[in-house]
């Protein structure tokens, strides 16, 4: 055999051997996409035989709802051939001849033979990659789902331990508050009740002595110290029960209708015996009498108010009370012509045990405007002060009427 034949037969051995051996499907289609050969890779891929696949439109290989889009692509092609791959980017599918479908990768070359433009398709099933890829995306879900869940789970430890700790701080606080009241009251009891149990003491002791007729009238005089005196330590315990059972939301506002007017002169007759010598009370309503209010609260504040006039004004002096309905309020105010209250001094007003810097030796717990506050509180009401150092004190409470009770 002469060399040239030789050669071109070797290359043709090699050719052929490539393409029976190759690993990958080989599929060859003429400019009109008929196949018109196949390698035995792709035979078995696509589980054809070569008789049921040579003159066949290359279309069999390809899933039917993409032939009317590849047909138009292989024309294109044949029209401007080059090698690339194709679908880059996206993901591509053939056809078994039993119908299912697998995911391909595809690379296309050309050729002329005969004057005829030929494709060679070089075909890969790409399954295994993408059943990979898949698993890896189920993973990493996974994996972010349970990161998701982690952070919340963290997130969540974070918000209870916040809360934990606020509630900590809270109790702390209102234990530390609790220690100080419980604090404050020893002091402050070790303080006002040393005067009015020294008073009955020594009175009782006086009227053991005035055993005689003629020294009944100090007798009396003796008897009634010692009932002013049990009267103010009984105010104190009632004020200190009053601000325990504020604390702990015991107080309960019952509204009902009554005549405001009546009800502030029911008050003024049975508080005008503890006033100082020759002081007097002025009572003016305007308005509608009859309010919707707490009866037993109303009283509380206006004898407190009252009371506090008196103490911190002069004998002989005038005690304003004013009451006056409008459309949407209650307005109820107690003014004195005492000592005044400093600027500063009225910034602590409503705390508990504040008493101002000019009381001096005038007894007190310190617990009367703060109960007080609390009880205007309890009513829709907000207290305000309005005074000057020695020109005299006004406490003016405003009850709106026009809130759900």
């Amino acid at each position: 055999m002469p060399a040239t034949e030789q050669n071109n037969f070797n290359q043709s051995y090699r050719y052929e051997a490539l393409f029976n051996h190759a690993s990958m499907g080989i599929v060859v289609v003429n400019s009109h996409g008929i196949i018109l050969s196949v390698n035995p890779f792709a035979l078995n891929l696509f589980c054809y035989t070569i008789d049921e696949i040579i003159d066949k439109p290359i279309e069999i290989l390809i899933p039917n709802r993409f032939h009317a889009k590849h047909v138009d692509h292989r024309e294109d092609y044949t029209h401007n051939p080059k090698s690339r791959p194709i679908g880059v980017g996206m993901t591509l599918f053939a056809v078994k001849k039993n119908g299912s479908e697998f995911p391909i990768e595809v690379s296309l070359g050309n050729y002329e033979k005969d004057g005829d433009k030929n494709v060679i398709a070089f075909i890969s099933d790409i399954s295994i990659r993408k059943n990979a890829e898949a698993e890896i995306i189920k993973l990493n879900d996974e994996l972010e789902a349970t990161v998701q869940q982690r952070t919340k789970e963290l997130t969540d430890a974070m918000h209870q331990l916040e809360k934990s700790k606020e509630e900590l701080s809270r109790s702390l606080a209102k234990e530390k508050e609790l220690s100080e009241l419980k604090s404050r009251f020893v002091s402050m009891a070790s303080h006002e009740f040393r005067t009015p149990l020294s008073t009955v003491l020594s009175s009782t002791y006086l009227i053991e002595k005035y055993t005689s007729g003629e020294q009944q009238s100090k007798r009396e005089k003796h008897l009634q110290r010692i009932v002013s005196s049990v009267n103010m330590l009984t105010d104190i315990l009632n004020d200190f029960l009053s601000v325990g059972k504020i604390e702990e939301g015991k107080i309960s506002v019952r509204f009902s209708e009554f005549n405001i007017q009546e009800h502030i002169a029911a008050v003024m007759e049975e508080i005008k015996n503890n006033l100082k010598l020759n002081q007097q009370m002025q009572y003016n309503h305007t308005g509608d009498n009859m309010v919707e209010m707490d009866t037993s609260l109303v009283k509380h504040i206006i004898m407190n108010l009252i009371s506090n006039a008196s103490k911190f004004s002069q004998k002989g002096s005038i005690i304003k009370i004013k009451t006056k309905q409008t459309k949407n309020h209650v307005i109820l105010s107690v003014k004195d012509e005492g000592m005044g209250i400093s600027k500063d001094d009225q910034k602590h007003l409503m705390e508990r045990f504040f008493r101002g810097a000019n009381a001096g030796n005038i007894q007190g717990t310190g617990l009367g405007l703060h109960i007080v506050a609390k009880y205007a509180e309890l009513m829709n009401g907000t207290m305000e002060c309005n005074s000057d150092l020695e020109k005299g004190t006004e406490f003016k409470i405003t009850f709106s009427t026009n809130l759900p009770v």
